[in-house]
C-alpha cells in the first residue's frame, strides 16, 4: 500500500491524506490512476478504431486564396496543416508537442500568428511562424497570459489580450510583430473583468474592444490607439444586456455588432458611431440567436450562423440593403470558423454532424451579396476504419420539470442517442459545462463509442442556465437558484422512468467543468437513483473554487456563481456544495483531472476524492501531470476513455 498527496499544488493534513490502494502511472509518469484497474487488453483493442477518428478544422486561407490551412492531429496533439486543392494532402506546418490555437494569417502575407502554452496551463504564448521553413519566433513574455489576437488591415500591428501588467488584468496590448520589444499597453482593465480586442478601422487609428463581464453582461468600447482615449459605444447601461462587436462597417461610418437588446435573443444589429446612438436590429425576425458572422473585405457581405434550437444555419447578408437569405445548401449540423477568401469570392468554414467529425468546406460565392454556389468538402477526415451507416443521429426531446411556465410544466430540450435494436437500454446522462454552455448535435466519437460498445443510451440534457433559448432561459440558475439545475435532472430521471426502452434501474451521470459539478450534485441528491458517476475537472465546493481559481478569471466566475465574499452567498455556495454534502453520496464515482488546470485547480478533485475516500466510498481517480482543464493529449485521451468504459461495465452493466 501507498500513501500519496493526489496532486503537487495540495497541502492536506495528515487526517485527510489520501491512503491508495493501488498507485500506477503511464506515459513516462504523467498519467498517474489510483485504485483505476488494470485496463484488460480487450478493451483495448475493442475501442482502437474509435480512438482513432480525426477532425480537420478550417482556420484561414492562404494570401493568394488558393490554399486553406486547417487543424488536424497526426501525432498526439492538434497541428497547424495547409491543404491546397479539395481532397488534397494535408502538408504539416508546425510539429510541437502542444497543440496551436487562435491561427491568424498576417495581412498580405502567408506568415502566421498563433498561441501555444505548455501543458494545458492555459497561459498561452504568443508566435510568428513562417510556414515556409516552419520557424516560429515568440512575441510575448514568456510568463504572462495571452490571446485574442487582432490584426490590422495593413498586417503591421498586432493586438492582444495580455495579463502582463499585473498577472490578473486582461489588458490590451499592441505591437509591431517585427519589434515586439516594443509592445505597448494601450488600455487597462481597472476592474479586473476580461476585455478583448476585436477589429481595427481601415486606418488603424482605432479598435473596438469589449469588455466581458458576464455573458449577460458586456459592452462594446471604441479605443483611439493615438490618444489612448475609449468611449462605450453598447452595453453598460441600467439593465445588463450581452453585445459582442463583429466590425466596423463600410467608411468606418458604424459597426455590425451582435446584441440582445432588443429581446430575448442575440440579433445582428448596425450601430452609427455618433455619441447616444442606439443599435439598428436587423435580424429581429428571427427567434434564436445569431452566434457568429464575419464580414468581407470590401465590407458588403456579411456571412452569420444562427444557433436554432442547437442546429447551425448559415445566411449571407447584403450590408448596403441589409437584406439577408439563407443557404440552403449547408448540411444539417453544426457550423464555425467562417472566414472570407482575400478576393471574397469564396467563404471557408467547418461543418461538424452527429453521423461525421468536423472538416473543412468551401462555399462559392457570387458576384452579388446574396448569391452563393457550390458548397465543396476540402477535407475528409478519417474514422479509424469504422462504418458511419452505423452511427446513430440524436433525437431532440422536450420532458417536464417542477415548476411552470404560462400554468403548464416547463419543458426542458434534451438529445437523445439510442442503440439500434430492443430495449431497455442502460442510460448515461451527458451533462455540459459553461453553465452557460449548450449540447448541440455535433459529432462525438465517445457518445458513438459508448452505443456501440456498452449498448447504452445517452441523453443529452439542456438545463436551465443554458445558453440559446433566450436570456430568461439563461438566467434560471443564477445565484440562489442554481440548485434549480439540478432539480432539472431529477426530473428528468422522472422521465426516463416513463420510456419502456430505457432502463431507469442503470442510470450514470457524466459532465465535465460546471457539468462536473453537476455530476457531483445529481450524486448527492439522487444516489438512490444513479449506478455510476464520471466527474471531469469539476466543482466540488464553489468557495474553495472561486478562491483558488486563477486571479485572470475570478471576477468572471463571481458574476455567474455569486461572491463567495458576501457573507450570505458565501453561506449558500457552502451549503450547495457537493464536498459539505458527501456523506449523502452513495453512488461509484471516476474522478478525473488535470495537475495544471487554471479554471478548477486539481485542489478541487483532491480534496473531494479525499473525502470520498474518508467515508470508504469507491472512488478511481486520475490525474495527468501534463494536462488542465481537460485531456489535449491522445495518449491521456485514449487511457481515460478506456478506464471509463471499463467503470460503466463494473458499475453500470453489473460487470458484464
Amino acid at each position: 500500500m501507498t500513501y500519496r498527496l493526489l496532486g503537487s499544488l495540495a497541502l492536506l493534513s495528515f487526517s485527510a491524506t489520501v491512503f491508495a490502494q493501488e498507485l500506477r502511472t503511464a506515459n513516462n509518469g504523467n498519467l498517474v490512476m489510483e485504485d483505476v484497474p488494470v485496463i484488460p487488453a480487450d478493451v483495448v483493442s475493442d475501442l482502437n478504431r474509435f480512438q482513432n477518428v480525426r477532425s480537420a478544422s478550417f482556420l484561414d486561407w492562404s494570401a493568394d486564396g488558393n490554399s486553406i490551412f486547417i487543424s488536424t492531429r497526426f501525432a498526439d496533439v492538434n497541428q497547424l496543416h495547409r491543404v491546397d486543392r479539395p481532397g488534397g494532402a494535408r502538408h504539416q506546418l508546425t510539429f510541437f508537442d502542444e497543440p496551436l490555437t487562435g491561427v491568424l494569417r498576417r495581412p498580405g502575407s502567408n506568415t502566421l500568428s498563433f498561441q501555444r502554452d505548455a501543458g494545458g496551463s492555459e497561459f498561452a504564448q504568443l508566435f510568428l511562424l513562417n510556414p515556409a521553413d516552419g520557424t516560429a519566433t515568440m512575441l510575448s513574455d514568456g510568463e504572462s497570459r495571452n490571446g485574442a489576437t487582432v490584426w490590422n488591415r495593413q498586417g503591421t500591428q498586432l493586438s492582444y489580450q495580455s495579463t502582463r501588467r499585473n498577472g490578473a488584468s486582461n489588458d490590451i496590448w499592441v505591437m509591431n510583430p517585427d519589434e515586439p520589444d516594443g509592445a505597448r499597453l494601450v488600455l487597462e482593465s481597472q476592474d479586473g473583468s476580461w476585455w478583448g480586442p476585436a477589429e481595427y478601422s481601415a486606418a488603424g487609428s482605432k479598435l473596438l474592444a469589449y469588455n466581458y463581464v458576464s455573458i449577460a453582461d458586456s459592452r462594446i468600447h471604441l479605443l483611439d490607439l493615438d490618444t489612448g482615449e475609449h468611449v462605450r459605444l453598447a452595453g453598460g447601461g441600467e439593465q445588463a444586456t450581452s453585445n459582442y462587436p463583429l466590425a466596423f462597417s463600410e467608411n468606418d461610418e458604424g459597426i455590425w455588432l451582435i446584441t440582445d437588446s432588443g429581446g430575448e435573443f442575440d440579433q445582428l444589429a448596425w450601430q452609427a458611431l455618433q455619441p447616444g446612438s442606439q443599435p439598428e436590429l436587423v435580424t429581429a425576425d428571427i427567434p434564436w440567436n445569431v452566434d457568429a458572422g464575419a464580414i468581407s473585405h470590401d465590407r458588403k457581405r456579411i456571412a452569420f450562423l444562427v444557433n436554432e434550437d442547437g442546429r447551425s444555419a448559415l445566411y449571407l447578408l447584403d450590408t448596403k440593403s441589409r437584406k439577408y437569405r439563407r443557404v440552403d445548401s449547408l448540411p444539417t449540423g453544426q457550423a464555425y470558423g467562417l472566414e472570407f477568401s482575400p478576393d471574397d469570392r469564396k467563404l471557408g468554414l467547418t461543418l461538424n454532424s452527429p453521423l461525421s467529425p468536423a472538416d473543412s468546406y468551401v462555399l462559392e460565392l457570387g458576384q452579388r451579396p446574396l448569391q452563393s454556389g457550390a458548397l465543396t468538402r476540402w477535407t475528409f477526415s478519417e474514422v479509424g476504419g469504422l462504418d458511419t451507416t452505423q452511427f446513430v443521429t440524436p433525437e431532440l426531446v422536450h420532458y417536464p420539470t417542477f415548476d411552470q411556465v404560462d400554468g403548464k410544466p416547463r419543458q426542458i430540450p434534451a438529445w437523445v442517442y439510442k442503440p439500434r435494436g430492443p430495449g431497455p437500454f442502460p442510460v448515461v446522462i451527458s451533462i455540459h459545462g459553461g453553465p452557460e454552455g449548450q449540447s448541440r448535435p455535433y459529432f462525438s466519437s465517445t457518445y458513438q463509442m459508448w452505443l456501440a460498445k456498452l449498448g447504452v443510451a445517452v441523453v443529452v440534457p439542456n438545463v436551465r442556465g443554458s445558453a440559446g433559448y433566450g436570456k430568461s432561459y439563461l438566467a434560471l440558475d443564477n445565484g440562489f437558484k442554481r440548485e434549480d439545475s439540478v432539480r432539472d435532472i431529477g426530473a428528468l430521471l422522472d422521465w426516463v422512468a416513463e420510456q419502456d426502452d430505457l432502463n431507469a434501474d442503470k442510470v450514470a451521470v457524466y459532465g465535465g467543468s460546471y457539468g462536473g459539478y453537476m455530476v457531483l450534485a445529481s450524486a448527492v441528491h439522487y444516489s438512490d437513483r444513479l449506478a455510476a458517476a464520471v466527474d471531469v475537472v469539476g466543482i466540488s465546493n464553489f468557495v474553495t473554487f472561486l478562491e483558488n481559481t486563477q486571479d485572470y478569471r475570478r471576477d468572471l466566475r463571481r458574476a455567474e456563481y455569486g461572491d463567495e465574499r458576501d457573507p450570505a452567498m458565501r453561506a449558500h455556495l457552502q451549503k450547495i456544495s457537493p464536498l459539505n454534502n458527501v456523506s449523502r453520496i452513495k453512488v461509484p464515482m471516476l474522478v478525473v483531472q488535470g495537475e495544471n488546470d487554471p479554471r478548477v485547480p486539481v485542489t478541487e478533485a483532491v480534496q473531494m476524492v479525499a473525502a470520498l475516500r474518508a467515508q470508504s466510498s469507491p472512488v478511481w481517480y486520475m490525474n495527468a501531470l501534463n494536462e488542465g482543464h481537460g485531456y489535449r493529449k491522445k495518449e491521456n485521451r485514449d487511457i481515460y476513455q478506456q478506464a471509463m468504459v471499463l467503470f460503466f461495465r463494473q458499475h453500470l452493466l453489473d460487470g458484464n
